[in-house]
């Protein structure tokens, strides 16, 4: 099936030929400021108005792509923070694709900042994907979410503004206890957007966000069950972010019918095929498992994933028995 947009975020991979976790991460998520106008109430940054004095700056971020260009991820993501108040950003991106080769994303933040950017500039820079969220299927509760007016409205704009540029889309849309009820709404307007992507992250309760924000796990459940049978027909490609239990869904459902899919979903986890940057150069298994296990201005971070402690035993499945 031919995808909206273009490219697909497992292009690099095929069941022909299996990822080694062992030697380098799926994606790798680059935070590359905690500066952020928005006031999520689910943000794991706990971003704050503006950068940090420590975040890295021109040349370490520089030598820092260097690093991540030998780990060699097949997915490099800048995030944030709202990457869009890094002065350097299109020089950031156009080191990371251009000269380094890296397969770059851009997950911006829906604020005035964003609509005032060349997005032909950062598709010129070499972004080949960009980001964007939807936690409300409506312009009240995704704005409540996001904790300021009019980033529904904003957020649509990017969208077609991404679109004119020819920047292929992926949606973002975090589910929680206070927005379950709009599950089909969202499904009617992912419709409606075509992106070609639509990750579906179950909430997480680090940062701003709290264990009353989680789903039960029945309600996990039924949204997944749901989630498969949009994905089964949808003209776009559907995955979760930190919901690994979507892939039984898809495993028991595609035996049932006596087939598997073409391509199940990758069975990737923090430490394993995932890897986090901060911007203070902090290296963790991802955003939402902050514990550090280097440090990129002191570290190798090659030796770090392929060898520290932590990442070694997240990767150890035997140690989930």
């Amino acid at each position: 099936m031919i995808r909206p947009n273009g490219v697909d975020w497992q292009a690099t991979v095929s069941p022909a030929t299996p990822f080694d976790f062992n030697a380098r991460p799926f994606i790798l998520f680059w935070e590359i400021t905690r500066a952020c106008a928005l006031a999520c109430r689910h943000c794991r940054a706990v971003a704050q108005p503006r950068p940090h004095p420590l975040q890295l700056d021109g040349d370490e971020s520089r030598a820092f792509i260097d690093q991540v260009a030998e780990l060699g991820p097949a997915l490099f993501v800048l995030t944030g923070g709202d990457p869009m108040l890094r002065g350097d950003l299109l020089d950031l991106i156009r080191y990371s694709a251009q000269e380094r080769g890296l397969h770059t994303s851009l997950s911006p933040s829906a604020t005035p900042l964003l609509l005032r950017t060349d997005f032909a500039a950062l598709k010129a820079a070499g972004i080949q994907r960009l980001s964007l969220s939807l936690d409300g299927a409506t312009r009240e509760t995704h704005d409540a979410f996001r904790g300021l007016p009019d980033t529904f409205d904003r957020t649509l704009a990017a969208v077609a503004r991404a679109r004119e540029a020819g920047i292929p889309l992926q949606i973002n849309t975090t589910i929680h206890k206070g927005n379950l009820h709009e599950f089909d709404a969202f499904a009617d307007l992912m419709h409606e957007l075509m992106p070609a992507m639509w990750s579906v992250f179950l909430v997480v309760p680090t940062g701003r966000a709290s264990h009353d924000d989680l789903p039960t796990a029945d309600e996990v459940e039924d949204v997944f069950q749901r989630l498969y049978a949009v994905a089964r027909d949808a003209p776009f490609e559907v995955k979760t972010t930190e919901g690994h239990h979507y892939r039984r869904i898809v495993v028991q459902h595609e035996q049932s019918a006596g087939r598997m899919a073409k391509r199940a979903p990758l069975g990737i986890r923090d430490g394993r095929g995932v890897a986090f940057v901060s911007h203070i150069g902090e290296i963790s298994p991802s955003g939402f498992l902050p514990v550090v296990a280097g440090n990129v201005r002191t570290d190798s971070l090659a030796a770090v994933y392929r060898s520290h402690p932590l990442f070694v035993n997240l990767r150890d499945s035997n140690r989930l028995l």
